[in-house]
């Protein structure tokens, strides 16, 4: 007799999906809340001069602005009222996790369930909105200072900041509508969604420069090679896990034996997923995002700090492959508490063969978790900054194709492919039971 999941699985097809109302409603929320998303970044500014932004953007859209740019789904290009996008909330986020776990009052509140997660997020929230204020604001000044404005001045300042904090505030309402009302990270999937809407831009660049002569041919083929050979080996990584043996004792209830089974305890070796590198590339472009418009009418420090950490500089991949590391250690520890998973299995009476329930398991367990999560942080620090390393060396590789757009796509994909699965399984478990023949469908 066939296995439980393998039933599932052979129950999943196009027919199971068609009568999955239910995730049919799902996906076509995602879809139309991204359609809503993507419109908004055609929306500009009010109170810009198209032609001097056009002219003043193509001159550093190779250097911070280009990253800027391709999270932002061409935002910024048009000066669209998402040119924000979700930045200061995942700024924000990444402010209060830390707080979390340093402040002991933001300590206990996260401990109390429901209730203190909400409240935490309050926060964040109003976080949010005093850094997009503030990197509006200095938008706006910058933009005066460049001569890209028809109408320089405080109307225009407000109006500014009104505008950009009002879209990335209203982004982060359509990503929390998403997660709670569609399928996958609604945060997520805006990053995924303005990262994939510029594919066909970049590839026809990439054809045009290859068939007019100003990209080798050999050098355009090892390109498409290379993304190929990344998207293959970050499936692999990010489907990699150790498994640690389960076991669970037997127990007799009257005449009856119960118990004995063994399951297993997953260990990704990514266990932090996209988030890493989305937090470090928010951190490396603060400082940027207040001098990339001001140009050399900024200050001298400014200017000095967007200099020492631009794209390519040796101290902006340094910095980024340390971020990535740290954020790979810290989000892992957020995530996944040893103490609690070893808790819970002395609680069900499950235990590690040959390891002591309690105190010791829960230093076993710490044991693997941090070797998986060293190799899975070089991992991502290996493949966001060696794509970065070779566009600084001229091969004029996009930052849309690069290392950490691709990690995003590909890791956003996995999970909301997983999500729909996950919904198909639910929908199916009752054609499971009617073909099991299982006595509860009886009562």
């Amino acid at each position: 007799m066939a296995s439980a999941a393998e039933q599932l699985a052979q129950n999943m097809n196009f027919s199971a999906f068609a009568k999955a109302s239910e995730l049919q409603k799902r996906i076509l929320f995602t879809l139309g809340a991204l359609v809503v998303y993507r419109l908004g970044t055609y929306i500009p500014v009010p109170g810009i001069d198209p032609a001097a932004f056009n002219q003043a953007f193509q001159n550093a859209s190779n250097g911070i602005l280009g990253v800027f740019n391709a999270f932002s789904g061409g935002a910024v290009e048009r000066m669209a009222i998402f040119a924000l996008n979700v930045m200061p909330y995942i700024t924000a986020s990444i402010i209060m996790q830390i707080m979390a776990v340093s402040i002991p009052s933001l300590e206990k509140l996260k401990k109390e369930g429901e209730t203190g997660r909400k409240q935490i997020n309050q926060y964040t929230r109003y976080l949010t909105v005093f850094l997009a204020t503030f990197q509006a604001y200095s938008i706006a000044v910058g933009l005066e200072v460049g001569g890209l404005v028809v109408d320089p001045g405080w109307y225009f300042r407000v109006s500014a900041v009104l505008t950009l904090v009002s879209g990335t505030m209203f982004l982060m309402w359509l990503g929390e509508q998403i997660t709670a009302r569609g399928v996958g990270n609604g945060i997520s999937l805006i990053i995924f969604a303005g990262i994939v809407a510029e594919f066909p831009r970049i590839l026809a660049q990439l054809f045009s420069a290859a068939r007019t002569g100003n990209l080798a041919p050999l050098l355009f083929l090892l390109i498409l090679v290379g993304a190929v050979a990344l998207i293959l080996f970050i499936v692999f990584m990010e489907r990699s896990q150790r498994r640690l043996l389960i076991q669970y004792p037997k127990r007799q209830v009257g005449n009856r034996m119960f118990g004995g089974e063994s399951s297993f305890l997953p260990l990704k070796l990514n266990t932090a997923g996209v988030i890493p590198p989305i937090f470090a590339s928010s951190i490396l472009l603060m400082p940027a995002t207040l001098g990339g418009f001001a140009g050399q009418d900024s200050p001298e420090w400014l200017q000095t700090l967007s200099a020492f950490l631009g794209p390519g500089q040796p101290a902006y991949l340094a910095f980024y492959a340390a971020a990535i590391i740290f954020f790979a250690f810290f989000y892992t520890s957020i995530v996944f508490n040893p103490e609690d998973t070893a808790d819970n299995l002395r609680k069900y009476g499950g235990f590690l063969p040959g390891i002591r329930p309690g105190k010791r398991t829960a230093e076993y367990i710490d044991y693997v978790l941090t070797r998986l999560t060293t190799i899975g942080a070089i991992y991502l620090a290996f493949v966001c900054v060696i794509p970065e390393y070779l566009r600084a060396q001229g091969t004029n590789i996009p930052f849309a194709i690069g290392g950490t757009s691709i990690l995003i796509v590909v890791s956003v994909t996995m999970d909301t492919v997983s999500q729909i699965q996950s919904h198909l399984l639910a929908h199916q478990y009752e054609g499971l039971i009617k073909r099991s023949k299982l006595r509860g469908r009886k009562r």
